[in-house]
């Protein structure tokens, strides 16, 4: 509720009246949404543009696993010929989808650790206390932090092009679908023998050579999405900026490496059943293969239904987590309170 002046009385008193959350809505209308948008997406885009070191930060990770270990890696680690390659493919462009989500794991929990600086000085107080849903406010924070990331990602494969690591040419846009059915399941789920291919449309003919850097950017937006929505829950969490490392490290290297970030599933099976199980159930391998499928025009339909699934949990989960009257955030005392 808000109270806001609407006049004056014949002997000049103000008047005054109560305005609910859903009248100031309505009266701010589509214009008001689209302004309170813009503001929080070009906040988060400014503040990465005025942190150089975060910028560069984010590119030398990735770029030290891309020209340090993937050059010693290179003669151990052959990679077959499995979806969606059609030919063997160096150590270096396999890697290459898993160090593009690796990007965007760690902007998503620079992206949590900002949450838990601006509770902590009291700047999430005058942003969650706006008559827009909450929902939307939290949602806006995170296609800020996608935005940046695409950014970043984009840096990176730049970089990555000078190195010689560049997707193909693609001709049409295809869906991939092919379910590993795992071994506990007892024969209860049917097995699939063969993927199946559908071609979608055809690519044009000017765009065929760099179509991969377009057909990969709704996976780089979904896989975003989902870990930014991971890391908004996080920050619900996470009561002290102290606590923030040991968080990160509990999170980003357990989901990172076992994963398909760095080794096709299959070597991972051969060497530790245990191990691939594990990284069957991390979604942090859907988001890597959805990113490697759409470098090469094709839609994973399995990690896309992952993907999407993990995003709408996690983000309903966040929402629910700084909902004052009944998250985690009610329990210390507001979102401006004391952690």
């Amino acid at each position: 509720m808000s109270s806001q002046a609407v006049g004056t009385s014949p002997g000049d008193i103000p008047v005054t009246y109560h305005e609910s959350n859903d009248d100031a809505r309505r009266r701010l209308g589509i214009a008001g949404y689209f302004a309170c948008f813009k503001g929080i997406v070009w906040r988060e885009i400014l503040r990465y543009l005025h942190q150089r070191e975060r910028f560069l930060s984010a590119l030398v990770r990735p770029l030290i696993w891309l020209f340090i270990f993937a050059a010693g890696f290179r003669q151990t680690l052959g990679i077959s010929i499995i979806p969606p390659y059609e030919t063997y493919v160096l150590y270096e462009e396999f890697i290459a989808p898993g160090l593009i989500a690796m990007i965007l794991l760690f902007n998503a929990m620079q992206s949590s650790l900002s949450m838990v600086y601006d509770r902590e000085t009291g700047t999430m107080r005058t942003l969650l206390v706006s008559p827009f849903p909450r929902s939307f406010l939290l949602l806006s924070k995170l296609l800020g932090g996608v935005s940046v990331a695409l950014l970043q990602a984009y840096a990176f494969m730049l970089v990555a092009w000078f190195w010689g690591i560049a997707p193909p040419p693609i001709t049409e846009v295809k869906l991939f679908t092919f379910y590993d059915v795992p071994s506990w399941s007892g024969g209860v789920i049917p097995a699939m023998s063969d993927p199946i291919v559908t071609s979608l449309f055809p690519v044009p003919s000017f765009i065929q050579p760099f179509a991969g850097y377009i057909t990969v950017i709704p996976a780089i937006v979904l896989a975003g999405l989902m870990l930014g929505s991971l890391a908004l829950l996080m920050s619900s969490v996470i009561k002290q900026l102290e606590n923030f490392a040991g968080v990160m490290n509990f999170v980003i290297f357990p989901m990172f490496f076992a994963s398909s970030a760095l080794y096709p599933l299959w070597r991972i099976r051969e060497g530790s059943p245990a191990l691939f199980e594990i990284c069957r159930l991390n979604p942090f391998t859907y988001a890597v293969e959805l990113i490697r499928f759409g470098l090469y025009g094709q839609i994973d339909t399995v990690s896309l239904a992952v993907v999407v699934g993990c995003t709408v949990t996690f983000l309903a989960a966040a929402v629910f987590a700084y909902n004052p009257s009944k998250g985690l955030i009610a329990r210390r005392g507001g979102p401006g309170g004391a952690a």
